[in-house]
């Protein structure tokens, strides 16, 4: 079943639309985990010229996603408390690596942490899912 679901999973991400917008791909998958990248852009610039928030929430929220759902059933966040450490400079390569700390039944709690190219941390999230009983709706 893992060869299914991880299949199931790098090919929807591939077409997400809103992660295609901000070039997020998933790099790495296995149960409970994953990693996923994202270089940091102008069209990703704040009002301070640094990388907006929301462009790295969105980056946890792909590696939150591809793990908590990596079981083969629907998975969906009741939860994220973001901790933004140091922003990231235009042109840096990002990733998030999401972890599964705990799992039951219904609940998923995660460690996500986002760093650079260069090995620095740029933020750290924790984060907990809903385990719904039904299989994923895009498996064959």
């Amino acid at each position: 079943m893992k060869n299914e679901v991880f299949d199931a999973i790098y090919k929807k991400l591939e077409s997400e639309p809103y992660a295609n917008k901000l070039g997020l791909k998933l790099i790495n998958l296995d149960y409970g985990y994953s990693m996923v990248e994202m270089s940091v852009t102008e069209e990703m610039e704040n009002m301070f010229g640094m990388a907006h928030g929301g462009a790295i929430f969105s980056l946890l929220d792909e590696a939150f996603e591809a793990a908590s759902n990596s079981h083969g059933t629907i998975s969906v966040a009741l939860s994220m408390n973001v901790f933004y450490v140091k922003p990231p400079s235009i042109g840096d390569i990002l990733y998030a690596e999401a972890k599964e700390m705990s799992k039951t039944k219904r609940i998923g709690n995660y460690d996500i942490k986002v760093r650079n190219n260069k090995g620095d941390l740029i933020a750290a999230c924790q984060a907990m899912v809903y385990r719904k009983e039904e299989k994923l709706p895009f498996l064959n």
